[in-house]
């Protein structure tokens, strides 16, 4: 697989972005008390039950404006029955969508698509976490980033084309409390594949030799997957 040279033709550019955080609870016994706040107030999103906590839930929110993320998303969480919750601030994630200059419908690529795959009622299962690569990645040649990214880059699409796993990439540079520069959210129908593509990765370039970190990982199935709307703007 190579990667086509662009030219002046091929270029798309769009300001609007998608911004999905994942914040994580404890202390939960029950969560439709939960899906009906998050029901009434019309934000997008996905409430997860927790694997590794059976009291456990996460809430993953999209928004395109991060206002909504200090605004109307706040009002909900610091109040019952959210506001009840014991939070695990060392699960908190935030990314924001990006584009690497090869997408060929780069809004639908920046706006619907995470959404169409977090949102997807057929794929309740999901692991998300966040990376930071090694600053010596930066320094490679551009030829050298590409090949390192391409074979990373084939096992997520071999597992994307049997459907067995499918991802959504956030970037978080300047966003991430732990200055990680991205989130990978991986969702599908069944647990096994997204903890088996997660092994396959361990042996390529990109994370054996310049992976600083990985993780922590949160593990959920959902609970809750507000309806999918198709973006006008």
């Amino acid at each position: 697989m190579q990667i086509k040279t662009l030219t002046p033709e091929d270029i798309q550019a769009t300001d609007p972005r998608l911004y999905g955080q994942l914040q994580a609870f404890g202390g939960c016994s029950d969560e439709a008390p939960l899906i009906r706040a998050l029901q009434a107030s019309g934000l997008e999103g996905v409430l997860y039950r927790d694997l590794n906590d059976p009291r456990g839930v996460g809430l993953l929110l999209f928004a395109e404006d991060p206002e909504s993320l200090v605004g109307k998303a706040r009002a909900l969480l610091v109040r019952e029955p959210f506001g009840a919750l014991v939070q695990k601030l060392e699960l908190t994630m935030i990314g924001r969508t990006y584009s690497t200059g090869h997408e060929r419908d780069l809004r639908d690529w920046l706006l619907q698509k995470p959404r169409r795959n977090a949102l997807n009622p057929e794929w309740p299962w999901a692991i998300w976490y966040p990376l930071r690569r090694k600053p010596e990645f930066e320094l490679l040649s551009k030829e050298e980033q590409n090949n390192i990214l391409l074979e990373h880059a084939h096992i997520g699409m071999s597992y994307g084309r049997a459907g067995f796993a499918h991802d959504i990439r956030l970037a978080c540079h300047g966003l991430d409390r732990n200055d990680n520069e991205f989130l990978i959210g991986l969702v599908g129908a069944d647990l096994y594949p997204l903890s088996r593509i997660v092994q396959d990765m361990r042996k390529t370039q990109q994370t054996s030799r310049y992976m600083q970190s990985l993780g922590p990982f949160f593990v959920g199935k959902a609970c809750w997957q507000s309806p999918l709307q198709e973006v006008l703007s």
